[in-house]
């Protein structure tokens, strides 16, 4: 084998350790810089620099509707709930009209003194019970209150995109 070879090897090698340490996210990006050999192939720095950025920009929400559906679609794949955007947005539209601070105090839930609350109008008993680890316990939170009422919603129909009316 030559030099030039033996050198190839060693900087892929180098490269393959560095791509684990930065996740396997690393991994599948730099895919086709492994087997490069032109001048014009990235540096492994340049590659798990890259990596990070996209990883850290992949879990990054905004603190907005649209923000908090999104970190809750990721919530919910986690733990196998089903759900997409439009469902989800369109039943918030509905329920809260995307005031994560709305409560219902007139129906038959707040008469019996367990108001609807949040983004999905959901119930304490009912937050509680359908609450998803890794979010908070706060049933305002936009996020909890989205993920909690969509693990509700897949339990009693399937998914929050088979909901169409108060459930």
């Amino acid at each position: 084998m030559s030099a030039n070879g033996q050198n190839r090897h060693a900087r892929t090698a180098r490269l393959a350790r560095k791509l684990a340490v930065a996740g396997t996210g690393a991994a599948v990006l730099a895919l086709p810089l492994i087997g490069a050999t032109s001048a014009s192939a990235a540096t492994p720095a340049a590659t798990t620099a890259a990596a990070t950025t996209a990883t850290t920009t992949a879990t990054t929400y905004p603190d907005n509707l649209d923000g908090w559906i999104r970190e809750s679609l990721d919530i919910m794949a986690q733990h196998g709930i089903p759900g997409s955007y439009e469902g989800i947005h369109r039943n918030i539209m509905r329920e809260s009209s995307g005031n994560p601070l709305a409560i219902n105090n007139w129906d038959i839930n707040a008469i019996n003194g367990t108001p609807s609350k949040g983004l999905l109008q959901v119930i304490d008993p009912t937050f509680q019970a359908y609450h998803v680890p890794g979010t908070s316990w706060d049933p305002y939170d936009p996020v909890a209150n989205i993920t909690a009422a969509c693990n509700y919603a897949a339990d009693r129909y399937g998914s929050m995109d088979n909901v169409f009316g108060a459930y």
